[in-house]
């Protein structure tokens, strides 16, 4: 997937949500999605770097994005509720949903995880993800074939010490996709999860503040397999636990 070459109309017709697009991988896959034809769903919870992202989309020409402020460790059922509601009036449909939001929380001994930091971690990467897919189903199933893609990570299928409840967090997001690929095997509905491998964004320089950032690969080589998974090459692609790097 490294390899894919995707084509200049591969997303066209199509509406993408990827949640945490404001910067880092969401904000290049953005970009990215609006380049190759789709018309993208801004999600995340600062609204002045999700305008920066908008902005930029514009000036190139391409499909008009669209916003959705929501801050994923406060958001209700019903938040969810009626922004299916507002992408079927709008679109019609959803071709994709991103889940790219994550947060790290705080790296140390498990016996000493604050259980406020717990709640949080989980809740923005494991329930705020279980509440939207939940949500957006529906309107997912109204597209000829949709892609769900999950974030997930190195620490997210054998556990090391010191990262706690992100960890786990990313342990769960695997079954979660797992358990929804293989409930939605015969449909037009699949899903997926990446992980991005060692890439230079913020949350990276929190985890390896002392690291060169140099060495590290940029959101930008991690496209290929992103845009793999949302076009309509993969459709026979679900379940799968897939290594950008």
């Amino acid at each position: 997937m490294e390899q894919y070459q995707a084509k200049s109309d591969c997303l066209i017709n199509k509406t993408i949500l990827i949640t945490g697009a404001g910067d880092g991988i969401g904000k290049i896959l953005a970009l990215q999605c609006a380049e190759f034809g789709a018309t993208v769903i801004l999600l995340g919870k600062t609204v002045s770097k999700l305008e920066a992202v908008y902005d930029e989309i514009e000036k190139m020409g391409k499909q008009q994005a669209s916003i959705l402020p929501l801050d994923l460790n406060g958001a209700t059922e019903t938040h969810y509720a009626d922004l299916a509601d507002t992408i079927k009036r709008e679109y019609g449909k959803l071709d994709a949903l991103v889940h790219n939001a994550s947060q790290l929380g705080v790296l140390g001994p498990f016996a000493q995880i604050e259980k406020s930091t717990w709640d949080e971690v989980l809740q923005t990467n494991l329930t705020s993800q279980f509440m939207l897919t939940k949500a957006l189903i529906p309107v997912l199933g109204l597209a000829e074939h949709a892609s769900t893609i999950f974030t997930t990570s190195g620490v997210g299928n054998k556990g090391r010490a010191y990262w706690g409840a992100y960890s786990v967090s990313k342990f769960a997001t695997e079954g979660m996709m797992q358990t929804l690929a293989d409930e939605f095997e015969n449909s037009t509905l699949r899903f997926n999860a990446v992980n991005p491998g060692a890439t230079r964004t913020g949350m990276r320089a929190n985890a390896f503040p002392a690291e060169d950032v140099s060495l590290l690969k940029t959101p930008i080589d991690l496209m290929p397999t992103y845009l793999y998974l949302l076009s309509d090459d993969s459709v026979d692609i679900t379940g799968q636990r897939v290594n950008a790097q």
